[in-house]
């Protein structure tokens, strides 16, 4: 994990919300996650704070708080917009949220009870979401592009996956590359969907969390998380609420599935969790069994 390029801590934590949002400087603080990006804690029973750790995760930090307000409302779950903005100080060189607290654990440790209720309510969530994007949407490099230019990622990549399913991997790849590219407007994405950014609770999906890769372009990126959590009819069912994915377009997400388990398995030597993504991810690409289409 790379090392913070400020100090973080709940002391810094509780001096910001002293200085700026002094209302909330009574309540507990405890960390919840130390992770790459941010350092994140709970924040009384209702809301977390959300510090960035290095100056580029600031920056998605601020895309969120720039775009999830607007967004928020017209989506079917709960995103995490922000309910409070900090902002830098002499101590602290970067904006920071505070965010509302959703209970619930992730998809990748807790899987929905009915998954295809599950489906049906992701493939609704990103119909919502897929909207046109405004000019002055984050563009991402790596993320909502054509598949062509993760070429290079890709096939470094496979050169990770056992032999036995090296071929395999490839003819999807070739497959999903030949695709018609988006030719449609930019639109909204996630930007980073997969079963860590999804919450469970009571056995339903009930969140969608961290948007700070939060993009505009092919809404096939997105869509991949198809192939992270759910059998070949269960993405029917996704494709089927979504109610917009033509054939092109589903052929993308099954080679941008490719390409996030990839990444997933070349870079989590450290993190079990998201290696078992891209494993489950991976098996899913390689299913040859024709899925049904969108009718």
């Amino acid at each position: 994990m790379p090392a913070a390029e400020v100090p973080v801590s709940v002391e810094l934590v509780r001096r910001l919300l002293d200085q700026q949002h002094p209302d909330l400087a009574d309540l507990p603080v405890e960390v919840l996650a130390n992770g790459w990006d941010n350092l994140v804690c709970r924040l009384g029973e209702e809301l977390l704070a959300r510090l960035p750790r290095r100056a580029m995760a600031a920056q998605l930090v601020a895309h969120e708080q720039r775009w999830l307000p607007e967004l928020a409302g017209r989506l079917p779950l709960p995103v995490p917009a922000p309910v409070r903005v900090g902002q830098p100080t002499a101590q602290y060189p970067w904006p920071w949220s505070v965010v509302p607290f959703f209970p619930g654990r992730i998809a990748a440790r807790s899987k929905p009870d009915d998954l295809w209720s599950a489906a049906a309510a992701l493939g609704g969530f990103l119909g919502a979401l897929h909207a046109p994007a405004p000019s002055e949407a984050p563009v991402n490099p790596s993320r909502g592009i054509p598949l062509a230019g993760r070429a290079e990622g890709v096939l470094t990549g496979l050169a990770h996956v056992d032999p036995a399913d090296r071929a395999a991997a490839l003819r999807v790849w070739e497959a999903a590359a030949a695709t018609p590219a988006w030719d449609g407007p930019p639109l909204w994405l996630h930007g980073d969907l997969h079963p860590a950014n999804i919450l469970v609770d009571r056995g339903r999906i009930s969140a969608v969390i961290d948007f700070g890769d939060i993009t505009s372009g092919d809404p096939a990126t997105d869509l991949s998380v198809a192939w992270m959590l759910f059998t070949a009819e269960q993405r029917a069912a996704l494709r089927r609420a979504y109610a917009r994915a033509d054939d092109a377009t589903w052929e993308r997400s099954r080679g941008w599935a490719l390409v996030l388990s990839l990444v997933f398995l070349t870079h989590s030597a450290d993190n079990p969790l998201m290696r078992g993504i891209g494993e489950r991810a991976l098996r899913a690409v390689l299913d040859q069994r024709p899925t049904a289409r969108c009718t």
